[in-house]
């Protein structure tokens, strides 16, 4: 089941929560919407569930008009993110019970019903707590029953509100991990909201980033982590360094330091942006972009970070491997030089807000 929304516009009286939005959502794909609170990845996910009305603009499922259809005419299974799990009802009882309440003419018989139920507390590796009440469960375990409550309908696709956003980050890292393998089974049309970067870059399909009510890029986890289409999809993907230079005859140049583009156009200014662990470290000045002195080391796990100042005051941020970090031998107060293995770059839009 595809999933499509036209020039979709919803405001909250003054505010604008979506600003003609278009997007596809290809059938059997798993899909992130990705932003920061406020930029509307939550109202757009309550708009193609039907929980809320656009103000404009068309909902399709399958390539027929949904907007005016109910909730329930849409046919999709929701995953709130504090598990909205009935506390008086058994874990079997939670899963069933959208079988259960169904009109007599559709509600399947008790033993299609208990069938049903179990294969997908199989599916969800949790059919020995079928007896359980959510009281003894734990967060992940809450979380994998409400997802399994929300396929026993059958949905025709899947939406996940911050599935994993009330949980700890091992229980976190983990789920989203079983998320992807059981999507991987399952092949249903799901998309989820989440704020966090790493979860949709490593659970997704495709990746959509929002901002103030629009999309800023929507791509592969690996196209939105190389090729980052403005400079907030940049900062929103980790930290990022910045140098401010011009573009002229298809280089970039910042002071002594030029190098080639393409598909940028001569600008008086221009910003490159370069994540920590795409500088390299140098002890020579030669085609070098930058220069400091070592201000901080903080050597934990593989990768050894330096905080660099510069003579102007401000830091750049530069993660080494070990063995470079070794190579290297640094102390606090050494000069160095830094040089780009890649870099993003920009007009320069100071006045651009994330």
């Amino acid at each position: 089941m595809t999933i499509e929304v036209r020039q979709l516009c919803k405001r909250f009286g003054a505010f604008t929560a979506l600003d003609h939005v278009d997007l596809l959502v290809r059938e059997g794909e798993l899909l992130a919407l990705l932003g920061p609170s406020g930029c509307g990845k939550t109202t757009l996910l309550r708009l193609i569930a039907g929980l809320d009305r656009p103000d404009s603009g068309l909902v399709l499922f399958g390539g027929e008009d949904a907007t005016a259809r109910t909730v329930g005419d849409r046919q999709v299974g929701f995953v709130f993110q504090h598990y909205a799990l009935f506390r008086h009802m058994s874990v079997f009882d939670n899963v069933a019970f959208g079988l259960s309440v169904r009109p007599r003419a559709t509600r399947p018989g008790k033993a299609e019903i208990r069938e049903r139920v179990m294969s997908l507390l199989k599916l969800v590796q949790l059919e020995w707590l079928a007896d359980a009440y959510p009281s003894q469960l734990s967060g992940g375990q809450r979380q994998r029953i409400a997802l399994a409550r929300s396929l026993a309908v059958e949905p025709r696709v899947l939406l996940l509100d911050e599935p994993f956003g009330a949980l700890d980050a091992r229980v976190r890292k983990d789920l989203r991990r079983w998320l992807r393998d059981l999507h991987d089974q399952i092949h249903l049309t799901s998309v989820f909201v989440t704020h966090d970067q790493e979860e949709a870059l490593e659970v997704s399909d495709r990746v959509v980033v929002m901002n103030h009510g629009r999309i800023e890029q929507v791509g592969t986890p690996d196209e939105i982590y190389e090729q980052p289409a403005s400079p907030f999809v940049t900062h929103f993907l980790g930290d990022v360094n910045l140098f401010h230079g011009r573009v002229e005859s298809g280089r970039l140049t910042i002071g002594p330091f030029a190098h080639p583009l393409q598909g940028v156009d001569d600008s008086e200014r221009a910003v490159a942006y370069v994540r920590p662990h795409d500088l390299d470290v140098t002890l020579v000045a030669d085609g070098a972009l930058a220069q400091g002195r070592v201000d901080h080391i903080h050597a934990v796990g593989p990768l050894v970070r330096l905080e660099l100042r510069r003579d102007d005051g401000e830091s750049i941020e530069v993660a080494l491997g070990r063995e470079r970090y070794r190579e290297l031998g640094l102390a606090p107060g050494d000069l160095v030089y830094v040089k780009p293995r890649k870099l993003s770059v920009f007009p320069d839009a100071p006045d651009y807000v994330i």
